[in-house]
């Protein structure tokens, strides 16, 4: 074998081993925990004000994926707080993340335009940390990650339709992340199943190096992304036009398969609420039961709108304002606060004009506290 032949034999198989071994260390190793606190955001350009979220990242500059560290790395929460700042986080659904608004008008920004000052002198500023998808779980995965950010108060804007059990297992954020929805699993002994096949357990061949590509790859697109975020301050496609939410709705009055005429303690996954509460730790929290769209239409002597019949949202007030008495929580039931006008594409999603409305409730809310 010609010389020149018998080098480049020796050179790829060495790149062959070398290859192998990267991929065998990748298992135990795992770096991607690691890998996704790396960030240009809050270094070299701003910090986004939401979390990552998108189903078209050319036109939205942003991406969805399920590396929490990579996700909260990305997020201006991760900013040192200032000696004057009184840190509020917000947790909840897409309301609360801001779907169909721009950075500017969600909830939290709203909050932060009101200028508000806490009893001591400090600036209340509000922290967008809501992520879409209705599932208590998700909120509570997301709660767990709270700490380090240095909270003054966490207020939690819920729904009837996150509490279903059959809502708890069903976001991809939560299915993606066995190991920490497992560990608070066990730590708060929730009535969910640790082996539900719902979760994505990684095989062997997924935790290598080839298998983690897609997710390596997500943490270099949303590191790409970030100069296009800062130069435009775009983080979502939103379109033109879209279906506005239902004023006209069918007589079926079942809830989640659950018939009338009463919604019982055990419909609900009050254990996820109660552990969510305790994630907080010494950070007081707020509960916070959002504003929702009220339909006048046919049928809505049966449904106050697409998502809930009337008994079904009837008796969850009573059962959440109760829990709350019961077990000592700030909560503050603010379903009817904003205008009907001011719904969207869905009975939670709210305009400019009904967010700036939520928000100067939820500021009163923040400063009683």
């Amino acid at each position: 074998m010609p010389a020149p032949a018998r080098f480049l034999l020796r050179v790829t198989f060495k790149a062959l081993v070398l290859f192998a071994l990267a991929n065998l260390l990748f298992i135990p190793a795992d770096p991607l925990p690691i890998l996704g606190r790396v960030s240009g955001y809050n270094l070299l350009w701003p910090g986004r004000q939401r979390l990552p979220y998108g189903e078209d990242p050319a036109r939205s500059y942003s991406l969805s994926l399920y590396s929490l560290e990579a996700m909260f790395a990305s997020h201006a929460v991760t900013r040192p707080k200032a000696p004057d700042e009184f840190r509020v986080l917000l947790v909840g659904d897409s309301s609360v993340w801001g779907f169909l608004l721009p950075p500017e008008h969600t909830l939290a920004a709203q909050i932060n335009v009101l200028g508000l000052t806490a009893p001591d002198g400090r600036r209340v500023l509000a922290y967008n940390l809501g992520y879409p998808i209705l599932s208590l779980t998700k909120d509570l995965l997301l709660l767990s990650r709270l700490q380090p950010y240095d909270p003054d108060l966490i207020v939690w804007l819920v729904t009837l339709e996150s509490f279903p059990h059959d809502k708890q297992l069903f976001p991809p954020l939560v299915q993606h992340n066995p190991g920490p929805m497992r560990a608070l699993i066990a730590e708060h002994g929730l009535g969910l199943d640790p082996d539900s096949p719902d979760f994505v357990d990684p095989t062997v061949w997924d935790r290598t190096l080839i298998g983690r590509r897609r997710a390596l790859a997500d943490l270099l697109r949303l590191q790409l992304y970030g100069p296009l975020w800062a130069a435009t301050g775009i983080d979502q496609d939103i379109p033109v036009t879209f279906t506005p939410r239902s004023e006209d709705l069918g007589p079926d009055e079942t809830f989640h398969g659950l018939q009338p005429p009463r919604l019982t303690r055990d419909s609900v996954v009050f254990d996820v609420l109660a552990a969510g509460v305790a994630e907080a730790g010494s950070t007081p929290i707020v509960l916070v039961n959002e504003p929702m769209f009220v339909s006048a239409g046919e049928n809505s002597d049966i449904r106050y709108n697409f998502f809930y019949p009337r008994w079904a949202y009837d008796d969850y007030r009573q059962l959440l304002a109760a829990e709350a008495a019961a077990r000592g929580w700030a909560y503050a039931d603010l379903w009817d606060v904003v205008d009907n006008t001011e719904y969207t594409d869905s009975p939670i999603h709210l305009t400019p004009r009904g967010s700036a409305q939520l928000a100067a409730r939820v500021g009163a809310v923040i400063l009683s506290q």
